[in-house]
């Protein structure tokens, strides 16, 4: 029996006993794509990295099953199955011959055959042992994918959740580095619909949608990431820009998303004989979250001149 046999006439039904794909929030997705494949240069790539299956539940990844044919060890793909879940920064994985299962405790350590595949709920709690209401809100909105015209990139999604863990934990400064062309202004949108939607806010009672500043160094920046937060509501969107301030005689307050760039809030015109610049007519703490694109470039210098609208 062919590998494609035992999934079918095996591995899937295990999996359906179990309640994956029947469960209500419960997913299989098969011949999930991880990567591409290294770039080796000349037009080619190495080999593409694709799990069998990943069990997703309450829009998580809990799970990656690796399968083999039926004549095969039942272990034959624990190396895959670790290394795909190492990939997705998924804590269980396992592998199969359709006759056994053998699971990996990716946390632990700990390895060993397996009676069947654990529940939806199961997964869950052994992921998460301790409960935490932010987490499970964040958790019952789905990622923005345009229909599933989108997905995002492996380690875009670990961003986001690695994001919405420390905040889930309380933790209130929170660094990503990623190179150039990785994603950073998708993963900066993903983690503002989770909030915006689930109504994240700095009381830590889901009263209100959060107050979001993305606050970069050029306009171009600035206005590429008002373009791509376009999957807002139209009334949630600000774009913050000096001409408008100075026309109204006031800083735009009325808005979820607000977009603009250092040297913006620190103009002004000063009062009293004093400098006066803009952001100083925003009260404390009321954006709940700040996205301050490429930070190194000034906003995370402690002698920067732009530190104050930080502070």
């Amino acid at each position: 029996m062919n590998e494609a046999e035992t999934r079918a006439e095996h591995i899937d039904p295990a999996l359906k006993a179990a309640g994956w794909g029947v469960v209500e929030g419960s997913r299989i997705l098969r011949e999930y794509p991880i990567t591409l494949g290294r770039i080796e240069g000349q037009g080619r790539r190495g080999k593409a990295l694709t799990a069998d299956y990943v069990l997703v539940y309450r829009n998580h990844k809990l799970a990656v099953v690796e399968a083999k044919a039926w004549d095969e060890q039942v272990s034959e793909g624990v190396a895959q199955a670790k290394n795909y879940a190492d990939k997705l920064a998924i804590r269980y994985t396992y592998s199969t011959n359709g006759q056994g299962i053998y699971g990996i405790d990716m946390a632990e350590g700990s390895e060993g055959d397996v009676r069947q595949y654990p529940t939806p709920e199961q997964l869950w709690t052994l992921t998460f042992a301790e409960t935490n209401a932010w987490r499970d809100r964040f958790a019952a909105v789905p990622f923005e994918d345009k229909g599933g015209y989108f997905q995002g990139r492996y380690y875009q999604d670990v961003a986001v959740e690695r994001v919405l863990e420390a905040l889930a934990a309380g933790r209130d400064r929170i660094l990503l580095t990623l190179a150039t062309g990785t994603g950073k202004t998708f993963i900066a949108f993903q983690i503002a619909w989770k909030l915006f939607h689930s109504r994240w806010n700095l009381s830590r009672e889901p009263v209100r949608r959060p107050r979001i500043l993305f606050l970069a160094d050029r306009n171009i920046l600035a206005n590429q990431a008002f373009n791509a937060f376009s999957a807002f509501p139209e009334d949630a969107l600000v774009r913050i820009e000096p001409d408008d301030i100075r026309k109204k005689g006031k800083v735009p307050k009325n808005g979820n998303l607000f977009f603009t760039i250092f040297q913006t809030f620190m103009s002004g015109p000063p009062k009293d004989g004093h400098p006066s610049p803009y952001f100083g007519e925003y009260p404390p703490d009321f954006f709940d979250f700040i996205v301050i694109d490429e930070c190194h470039r000034g906003g995370a210098n402690d002698e920067s001149n732009w530190r104050g609208i930080l502070e």
